[in-house]
């Protein structure tokens, strides 16, 4: 395991603008704010989603999209820097009307209503390929 300390600098309540795209706020809040790496949660309703699947066989995401209300019974995830730009990796579980439920890796959604809390940390994070598994991982 590859680690290092980290010490959180500032914390951040928000909520999310109706209407527009989940990740993308958390990703322009990131810019605004300064923040290259942080950790965050959060809970809410999107309108529909598009999540992510990364097949670790093909090592290639796919998406699944559903075009339906849901519930964000669960919302985790950090910010770093992807090629010089904050990146909301962003996981998500999500619930239909009937309780069954969807989760993955969150590429977008449309806000219902969303809250979030954001901690950030001191220093800067920067994502780097990782041969290995193909994915931009954290060279700690």
């Amino acid at each position: 395991m590859d680690y290092r300390e980290v010490e959180g600098t500032r914390e951040f309540l928000a909520r999310l603008e109706h209407g527009r795209d989940w990740r993308a706020q958390i990703e322009d809040f990131a810019a605004e704010e300064d923040v290259d790496a942080a950790a965050f949660f959060g809970l809410g309703a999107v309108q529909d989603a598009e999540l992510l699947y990364y097949d670790q066989s093909d090592q290639q995401y796919y998406p699944e999209r559903f075009d339906e209300p849901l519930e964000v019974a669960s919302c985790v995830g950090n910010v770093s820097l992807l090629d010089g730009d904050p990146f909301a990796h962003t996981h998500v579980v999500l619930s239909r009307a009937d309780g069954s439920t969807v989760a993955g890796h969150l590429d977008s959604a449309t806000v219902f209503a969303g809250e979030l809390y954001v901690r950030a940390f001191e220093g800067t994070l920067e994502r780097a390929h990782d041969e290995t598994t193909e994915l931009d991982l954290w060279p700690l």
